[in-house]
């Protein structure tokens, strides 16, 4: 699974579930996250760690059409991207309950996807004043237009 979190309002904006870990794969999440915020992502910035997938050629050029600046963090450093971290255990420990895996590929995607909806949706962060996060981006999208 790539994933792509909004740091901000720590929305998962974009994510993919592959049988492979090649570009193509994180390509997609990042599409997916694009396709979130409207097609655009003109002047994010990624932070990875430093596999293949997001040092590739494929990769820099979908970054450079989306217009994301990439962020590649120190090698042999998983602090670098601590929030990726936390967020896959997160989401490992509250799907698999437990358990070493999914009966079957499509037992995984329901879980992960339903987890996905309930986290954006309903999930509250003390980071963002007990919100959730699309709830923190409605609010702040509200304030940013009232003023």
């Amino acid at each position: 699974m790539a994933t792509v979190l909004d740091l901000c309002s720590r929305r998962l904006a974009g994510w993919s579930i592959a049988e492979h870990m090649r570009t193509d794969l994180v390509a997609d999440a990042l599409k997916a996250a694009a396709a979130t915020r409207g097609g655009h992502l003109r002047g994010a910035i990624f932070h990875s760690d430093n596999g293949a997938q997001y040092v590739s050629k494929q990769f820099a050029e979908l970054c450079d059409g989306l217009g994301v600046v990439r962020s590649r963090g120190a090698v042999g450093t998983s602090a670098d991207n601590a929030a990726a971290e936390a967020f896959n255990a997160t989401l490992k420990r509250e799907t698999l309950q437990g358990a070493k895996r999914w009966p079957g590929r499509r037992a995984a995607r329901l879980a992960v996807f339903r987890w996905i909806t309930r986290y954006n949706t309903r999930r509250l962060h003390s980071a963002l004043g007990y919100r959730s996060p699309i709830d923190y981006e409605h609010r702040t999208a509200t304030l940013a237009t009232a003023t």
